[in-house]
């Protein structure tokens, strides 16, 4: 509290200097006429303010302005919704008229791939989201910062496990058994990770989602492009600028279940004598703090950015947390009369994590409320914690506080490009990058831990993977004028990127003691019997590809773009190693060719592309041998000559004709600005099919030496409608109003066939997948695949009601009498979405600024699991239950799946909501912005969903990416985030 009050105090104290100050100086009037450049209107209501503060006049109705402007002013900034905003220095004159451009919008510059458009030259679908419309507050993933804010991009993290990644899907599901994220280029570098770079060193980040704009990208195009464009340093003065924060997060929402009063009112429970609220043993408030700092500048040869990044995080849940330091250096020479530009860029990431374990919300949900945390005895077999020896039933506090699981990441991103002007409009570039990325985990579960570590006397396990990847480009740009309405730019490129993977993994049990936790394997007693485990790797694959593009503007009016690159994999069968990628799209500005009252750009695109997916790891094609591992990933040891050798088997059939997938796309949108630039907006179809899918596919036994064949087979389709809009309400100097809207209506995503007749590959129409699990429900498949039937089909019984006996009464969808068999099953439900929108309002008043960002998905279904294993009053022997077993209150037989656990988890949710106030400063002042703000973060969520968290599941942990819609049981608690802060510029 005394930090509030006098930080208050201060703000107060800054506040009356600076209104003292402004009294003081001496003022002079500046007045003049806002026109149209090229029509010579004058501009109603236009803005003219004092550059660097918020001193500022409206123009009238005739386009005149009269400004007091103090003395030591330098220069004024002239703003209109839809034009350039243009800074004009004060000079002598107390006149000063200007002249504002239209279609600032349109003047934007586009990030595009191995190369930049502006935004009215664009011809494919493309969306450029900038730095100040970013989502605020506590981001500590990149991919938050577009979550809501890009039609067609999905972005989902169910939970609020700070070391779980995001999922993206951009226009729906493109692929089954490939990587179904989109790559990620940062500042030209194709599949650098997400981890490199801190969401404060982001200035733009470009979405190419349609075939046409990511065919550049060949064979890693087919899930979209999100393109990340790092901040510059620019010529000028040094400056210095830090961005803070402290955030405390909590959890939102938890399971409903009975509490200690209601459970042993319960008819059935056991009254173990205590009373304890297992979610608040679990959990805790947690606190994140976040420091940024760069430093910036250069002169008119060199620039240079250099920012150091610290993020310092809790999880809710106990003994979980992160530490991420970043740092990046971004330089930038020109030389040999400007013809030469050199640019390097340098990111370290160094990233910390204690994960927990997810397990114990499920246990915590389900542990009996009568129980005590600990034993009578703390020096019991069980560490003294209290613990039952039943099925499936574990002390959650005990799973966090006994055990480890650790690890680290560490990221390097380097990259050096010269690009060398050869003549006017040619220039020749070379580019090199150089990415290495190394993952370590390590568990340890305790002698004493009654969850795993107690079969095996302490079980230590340690996993370190790193891949590297080196990159070579070689690029040549022509940018020429045939004539004054026809302008020619074309693109002509070699690529050459190697990539090297290897790692280690050890596994063993049966410690003396819990001293060196996962530190000391040679004290682990299972080596000698048989029972640990040591595992390597290394696995290379090279990228070799030969691209161009072909850039037409005629007149500003009809645009063409053309790419074609032919790509080299080693990951491919001998007999396909290459492949064609291409994509063409034209616009045609249709406002140029007639007049339409209150529409100021009217353009029309259209594209096709076909773009691939390699497989995800190596040698896919190849006959190989590997260790035997058991079920749960441990060597499969065989006895010779008196000790133990790793067993070795068969890992995959050869298929020399293994190819990437084909994407093929076509997108046809609308570019309209209307009401003098005020409304802007993009209407967008897309349909796309995906052939030549990668499936791990099972094949005839006597004629392979494994089971199954990583083949190209199959094809899958999906659609959509996306709709952007940016509209400038209000936009006066004390008050402005910017509402957004992205919508997405996502038409289709169809599964048209798994089987290749010709190969005597037989799907079989359908197969059940995605079983629901113990206790109980391990033959219970939550999800059908289908052949020309729709991806995410929930399959399951159809409930009825509960008969007098207290059985359940299902529908006999067959017909034969007997209802409630695997034949009653039907679809009951569908895990993806049909709807999703992100709504955005931005407003200023004076000092303030204020954002509230609402982000909806609607129409997918979740299968509730704890429902279907825990809402039954038969349960209660064991387990604690949830409150809505009170409606099923006369069941008497055992949890069984059907439709009663599928629901509706369409959602709206108040995502972010920022005010933030920004000083006025002396001229004197140090300081060049001072700005707080606070931040809300998942305020509200309105959602019929009686789960943890509706968020969409788009993966599953068994069925992969064909089995979306399940609400699996360690699904972290959702949470609500509160975030104070401070921008401070120097």
């Amino acid at each position: 509290m005394k930090l509030k009050i006098d930080l208050f105090k201060h703000a107060l104290l800054l506040m009356g200097l600076v209104m003292m100050g402004n009294f003081a100086m001496a003022q002079r009037t500046i007045t003049g006429t806002v026109t149209d450049a090229e029509t010579k209107e004058p501009l109603i209501g236009a803005s003219v303010v004092v550059d660097g503060t918020t001193t500022g006049a409206i123009t009238d109705f005739d386009g005149k302005y009269s400004l007091d402007v103090p003395e030591g002013a330098t220069a004024l900034k002239f703003s209109y919704t839809g034009y350039t905003t243009t800074t004009q220095e004060i000079g002598a004159s107390n006149v000063i008229d200007m002249a504002l451009s239209a279609g600032a919008v349109l003047e934007e510059v586009v990030v595009v791939g191995y190369g930049t458009r502006k935004a009215k030259e664009v011809t494919s679908a493309i969306t450029s989201v900038k730095a100040e419309d970013f989502n605020q507050g506590n981001v500590a993933d990149p991919a938050q910062l577009l979550q809501g804010k890009v039609a067609g991009l999905s972005i989902a993290r169910p939970g609020g496990d700070p070391n779980q990644g995001f999922n993206i899907r951009l226009r729906g599901l493109s692929t089954i058994g490939a990587n179904t994220q989109p790559l990620i280029v940062i500042d030209g570098v194709p599949g650098a990770s997400l981890n490199s770079v801190d969401p404060n060193d982001i200035a733009s980040i470009d979405v190419l989602k349609d075939g046409s704009a990511a065919a550049i990208y060949g064979t890693r195009g087919a899930s979209g492009v999100i393109l990340i464009t790092t901040k510059r340093g620019e010529p000028g003065e040094t400056s210095v600028s830090y961005n803070g924060f402290v955030a405390v997060e909590s959890v939102d929402r938890t399971v409903p279940v009975f509490s200690a009063t209601d459970y042993k009112n319960f008819e059935g429970s056991t009254d173990l004598g205590s009373e304890t609220d297992w979610f608040e043993e679990l959990t805790r408030d947690a606190v994140t703090q976040v420091h940024n700092t760069s430093l910036a500048g250069g002169t008119e040869k060199t620039s240079y950015r250099i920012s150091f990044n610290l993020r310092d995080g809790q999880g809710v849940a106990l003994n979980t947390d992160y530490t991420f330091l970043n740092g990046r250096i971004n330089l930038e020479q020109r030389a040999l009369n400007d013809r030469l530009k050199l640019t390097m860029n340098l990111a370290s990431t160094l990233r910390r994590a204690n994960f927990g374990f997810s397990d114990a919300f499920r246990y915590a949900t389900i542990y009996n409320p009568t129980a005590p945390v600990f034993s009578d005895n703390p020096n019991d077999e069980n560490g003294g914690y209290f613990q039952q020896d039943l099925f499936d039933y574990f002390n959650p506090v005990a799973i966090l506080e006994q055990n480890f699981n650790e690890g680290q990441q560490r990221r390097i991103v380097m990259n050096l490009r010269a690009d060398y002007e050869l003549i006017d409009g040619l220039t020749a570039s070379v580019f090199y990058a150089l990415q290495r990325e190394n993952d370590e985990v390590n568990t340890y579960y305790d002698k004493n831990s009654f969850w795993i570590g107690a079969g095996r006397n302490g079980l230590a396990e340690r996993r370190n993977d790193e891949r590297d990847s080196e990159l070579l480009e070689i690029t040549a740009n022509y940018n020429f004028e045939v004539n004054p309405e026809l302008e020619i730019s074309v693109l002509g490129a070699y690529s050459y990127q190697e990539f090297v993977n290897n790692g280690f993994s050890a596994s063993g049990g049966d410690f003396v003691t819990n001293a060196f936790t996962f530190n000391n394997f040679a004290g682990a007693s299972d080596f000698a019997n048989g029972l640990g485990s040591v595992n390597s790797y290394k696995n290379s694959n090279k990228l070799v590809a030969f691209f161009g593009r072909v850039n037409v503007n005629y007149e500003d009016t009809y645009y063409l773009t053309a790419s074609l690159r032919r790509e080299g994999s080693t990951k491919f069968g001998d007999n396909n190693k290459w492949g064609w990628f291409y994509g063409v799209s034209g616009g045609v500005t249709l406002s140029n060719l007639f007049d339409v009252q209150g529409v100021d750009n009217l353009k029309l695109r259209v594209g096709y592309g076909v773009t691939g997916n390699p497989p995800n790891d190596s040698y896919l094609s190849l006959l190989r041998f590997a260790p035997l591992v058991d079920d749960d990933g441990n060597s499969i040891f065989a006895l010779f000559n008196g000790g133990y050798i790793p067993a070795y088997g068969p890992a995959s059939n050869p298929n020399p004709d293994l190819q990437w997938e084909t994407k093929s796309d076509i997108s046809v949108g609308l570019d309209f600005s209307l009401l003098d630039y005020k409304l802007n907006g993009a209407l967008d179809f897309y349909s796309t099919t995906t052939k030549d899918l990668l499936l791990d596919f099972p094949v005839d036994a006597s004629t392979n030496l494994f089971p199954t064949k990583i083949v190209n087979i199959g094809e899958l389709r999906n659609s959509g409608l996306e709709l952007a809009l940016d509209y400038q309400a209000i936009d006066k100097s004390d008050f402005s109003w910017a509402p957004g809207i992205a919508l997405t209506y996502f038409l289709e995503t169809k599964l048209i066939t798994l089987s290749d007749p010709e190969s005597g590959l037989d799907f079989g129409g359908f197969r059940d997948i995605a079983n629901l699990g113990a206790p109980g429900q391990n033959q219970t498949p939550l999800v059908r695949v289908e052949e020309d039937a729709d991806i995410g089909q929930l399959w399951g019984l159809v409930y009825e009601g509960i008969d007098e006996d207290g059985e359940w009464i299902f529908a006999d969808v067959n017909g034969d009498g007997n209802p409630g068999q695997n034949d009653d099953r039907q679809v009951i439900g569908n895990g993806l979405p049909t709807f999703q929108l992100g709504f955005n309002n931005s407003f200023t008043y004076k000092n303030f600024d204020f954002n509230i960002f609402f982000r909806g998905v609607f129409g997918h279904d979740l299968v509730n699991t704890f429902r279907a294993f825990y809402e039954a009053p038969s349960a209660i022997v064991s387990y604690n239950v949830l409150e809505s077993t009170e409606d099923v209150a006369n069941l008497t037989a055992g949890a069984k799946f059907s439709d009663l656990h599928v629901e509706n988890a369409s959602f709206v949710k108040l995502d972010n909501m920022t005010i933030g106030y920004t000083f006025d400063l002396p001229e004197n002042s140090s300081f060049t912005k001072i700005r707080l703000y606070a931040t809300g973060q998942n305020l509200l969520t309105i959602t019929n969903y009686k789960g943890v968290d509706p968020e969409v599941r788009f993966t599953d942990s068994e069925g992969g990416a064909l089995a979306p819609g399940i609400d699996r049981r360690n699904t972290w608690f959702r949470t609500r985030t509160i975030a104070f802060g401070v921008n401070l510029g120097f």
